[in-house]
């Protein structure tokens, strides 16, 4: 009996990792719809136009008594985001290390931001303020959100299985948010025949992503499990103090300021690319939501294709080849004509193939820097660049637009983001950051 015993363990093991992975799998199925239909369709250029119905005669709005641009407000309100999140994410992605109830905390952060998601459906008029104050929980809360689930990532998948998962992870998200975008795509072009405006039609899809990301959040909670440290290991500070510690102990791993860097840019162009869209190149609504429709399709087949291209030539190779895919796209979108969809749509499919494998190994690269017992604590910094929370980006993208007035100015200044993102990254020994983290070293990485 003992025998049968010691061989069934691993059996059993594996069964309850993969029930885990699946589970895992079903929050990016649930917040991933927030990332799409608010952040990259809907709220950057209806939030326009409502700031843009407050603004002044010289296209002016006064928040705090501050001058902005109407055509940044979207942007700083990003931007200003992650500043909350900033001194979020490391206390609590420290408390989550150190206490061990990681889903509680993912639990709370998930419905906060589903709940704001929600009240948008109430954003109407010149209420830009509500609009603002709204995007600032939403994406703080999903970003503390995203930085407990993907610390997850070390404990439920061994290193030779992550680049698969993530990728599989990324795909799932990628396909929820492909199917409500096609129910928000009926309801956008068909709100006459439902009885409502087009304005009531955007507020609905907003607060339906609110409702989808509380619904689906419910598997990942019931099914992920906490692990709790040895109180002999509960050591580090608390409070605020956690940020700069964090802070200085990343300074020993510089291949995490390499994805800093390239996830910003690659958020920012996700975050502003309606923007881009609908004042630059003069195109509507129901063109920008297909050609995002077009990006969640391509991505879950550019997520697993380049989980596989991992596997044979490694993840840096990869993502090294998809950030000159990034830099190359990025160019050829400042040249894009205005009013000419088919050329916006070619763009959304290069950005559609290189996007979710990008992300995906990004990802599961990162978290073989992340020392054993911190996990939390370090997708905490991750987090502040991913799924649309980057802030130099859209700062940058906001800056840029105010002082020349061109979006297509501000779009092509994120290219820096992605060249020095690939300077870094080409620089570092991958191995000698995994080994000098403490972690094994994957046979391909």
């Amino acid at each position: 009996m003992g025998t049968d015993t010691l061989r069934e363990q691993p059996a059993d093991e594996a069964a309850g990792r993969r029930r885990e992975q699946r589970a895992w799998y079903m929050y990016d199925w649930a917040c991933s719809v927030y990332s799409t239909s608010v952040l990259t369709v809907f709220l950057g250029p209806y939030l326009t136009s409502v700031t843009e119905s407050a603004a002044d005669a010289d296209g002016f709005v006064h928040p705090l008594g501050i001058p902005v641009r109407a055509g940044s407000f979207f942007a700083y309100s990003v931007s200003l985001s992650v500043v909350v999140a900033v001194l979020l994410m490391p206390v609590v992605g420290a408390i989550a290390d150190r206490a061990g109830n990681k889903k509680r905390l993912l639990g709370v952060a998930a419905y906060v931001g589903a709940a704001a998601t929600t009240g948008m459906f109430f954003l109407d008029g010149d209420r830009y303020l509500l609009g603002g104050l709204l995007l600032i929980v939403a994406n703080a809360a999903q970003s503390v959100a995203m930085m407990l689930y993907n610390s997850y990532l070390p404990q439920i998948a061994p290193p030779e299985e992550r680049d698969a998962v993530s990728s599989r992870g990324w795909a799932f998200g990628y396909a929820a948010g492909a199917l409500v975008l096609v129910v928000n795509l009926v309801l956008y072009l068909r709100h006459d025949d439902f009885g409502v405006s087009e304005s009531t039609a955007v507020r609905i899809c907003l607060a339906m992503a609110g409702l989808w990301w509380g619904a689906f959040a419910i598997i990942p909670l019931c099914r992920l499990r906490d692990r709790r440290r040895p109180p002999g290991e509960v050591t580090g500070p608390g409070g605020l103090r956690q940020l700069a510690a964090t802070v200085r102990d990343m300074r020993r791993h510089p291949l995490t300021l390499s994805f800093l860097l390239y996830n910003d840019g690659i958020q920012t162009v996700i975050s502003q690319a309606s923007v881009y869209g609908s004042e630059e190149l003069g195109l509507g609504q129901a063109t920008l939501i297909g050609a995002v429709l077009l990006v969640q399709v391509l991505a879950v087949a550019g997520a697993l294709a380049l989980g596989r291209l991992a596997a044979r030539y490694g993840a840096k190779r990869t993502i090294l080849g998809s950030l000159v895919a990034w830099t190359l796209t990025l160019s050829a979108g400042y040249f894009l004509p205005a009013g000419e969809p088919v050329w916006f749509f070619a763009l959304a499919a290069a950005i559609g193939l290189v996007l979710g494998g990008s992300q995906a190994l990004s990802r599961s690269l990162y978290s073989h820097l992340v020392p054993p017992g911190k996990e939390a604590e370090y997708f905490s910094a991750y987090e502040l660049s991913d799924r649309g929370m980057s802030w130099l980006g859209p700062l940058l993208f906001g800056l840029t637009y105010q002082l020349t007035g061109s979006y297509r100015d501000a779009i092509i200044s994120l290219v820096v983001f992605f060249v020095l993102g690939f300077t870094l990254l080409a620089r570092v020994p991958v191995r000698c950051a995994v080994a000098d983290a403490g972690n094994a070293v994957p046979e391909r990485i």
